[in-house]
């Protein structure tokens, strides 16, 4: 095959080449669908998308579904959402849907709320269709000590002004608890909490618990109210039964003093008895050193002899009658 018949082949291979690529790089198909939706867009946007690193169907289809829904927003404005990180499609559907709901929502307030974290898609659709938050049950003590569980369920409707910095379904939860208890607390009785238990819906949405939240709180209902424990009951038995530890302990305390005390009367007579032994003891000796010294004679010694003996005498008598009067009864 000469080279004459060549040019040919490769000029067509070089064409389809050059078209892939194109087509590839730049994406005439979607400009097309733009420009028959009516969007003007030109080429040269999309190929510096390309080189931006956006891709241009992320951007060009929500722009053609905002300019059917009558939405004014702009190439850039979206572009830098994209960049930014954010999901344009759904801050696309979420200005639909307000403008469709006639809520006022522009393009940078539901372009931060998407940044933000939040689903601004769906605070649109609860601002259109309130949400119902169910609490736990919460439980409060009346003043008579009985524990009342309540279990609330709280209707909110998305706040968009606030979304941006406002507090979530927690704190709105944490509130009603705390107001179920606070009112809870301050009844009389809990037999009033079940005759009328729309006076806790009643306190509690009058508090305004929603401030500073991203929710605007249109009604509290109590769905149940159950009985609990007795608390006060069971707080009289612990404290009784605490004086109780208290009060034996302070017994056994004294015991302990009082076996300390005897121990010690034990160990003093005791004492005393070895003193008094060892003075008897003394006794012979002293006698003895007398008698040597010539300060007791002889005639004294028989005295002291026989008034030991009398003594010993006296004992055994008064002995023999306390065991005699002992038998007799």
């Amino acid at each position: 095959m000469d080279i004459q018949t060549l040019l040919p082949i490769v000029g067509i291979g070089l064409i389809v080449i050059a078209v892939a690529i194109l087509f590839t790089f730049i994406p005439v198909m979607l400009w097309i669908s733009a420009l028959a939706a009516g969007v003007k867009v030109s080429i040269f946007t999309l190929v510096g998308m390309r080189l931006r690193r956006v891709v241009p169907a992320r951007v060009i289809n929500p722009l053609i579904k905002a300019h059917k829904a009558g939405i004014d927003v702009t190439t850039n404005q979206l572009e830098s959402h994209y960049l930014a990180g954010g999901n344009v499609d759904r801050v696309v559907n979420a200005l639909i849907a307000a403008h469709r709901a006639n809520i006022e929502l522009s393009f940078e307030r539901a372009a931060a709320i998407d940044l933000a974290g939040r689903d601004v898609l769906e605070a649109v659709q609860m601002s259109v269709n309130p949400k119902v938050i169910e609490t736990p049950f919460i439980a409060g003590i009346a003043m008579d000590g009985i524990e009342v569980k309540a279990l609330a369920r709280i209707t909110v409707r998305a706040n968009i002004d606030r979304l941006v910095g406002g507090a979530g379904e927690e704190t709105i939860i944490a509130r009603v608890g705390e107001g179920v208890v606070s009112t809870i607390g301050s009844s009389e009785a809990h037999t009033k909490v079940l005759e009328n238990p729309d006076s806790i819906s009643q306190n509690v949405l009058g508090r305004g618990l929603d401030a500073g939240t991203a929710f605007e709180i249109l009604s509290i209902d109590i769905a149940d109210v159950d009985i609990g424990k007795n608390i006060g009951a069971i707080l009289q038995t612990d404290q009784a039964e605490a004086d109780k530890n208290i009060a034996q302990a302070k017994a056994e305390e004294r015991r302990a003093m009082a076996v300390a005390q005897e121990q010690e009367m034990v160990a003093k007579v005791q004492e005393m008895r070895a003193k008094v032994v060892e003075a008897e003891a003394e006794v012979p000796q002293a006698l003895a050193e007398a008698l040597r010294n010539g300060k007791m004679g002889v005639m004294d010694y028989m005295n002291y002899q026989n008034i030991d003996a009398d003594t010993d005498m006296r004992d055994s008598i008064g002995k023999l009658s306390k065991s005699d009067h002992e038998d007799d009864e």
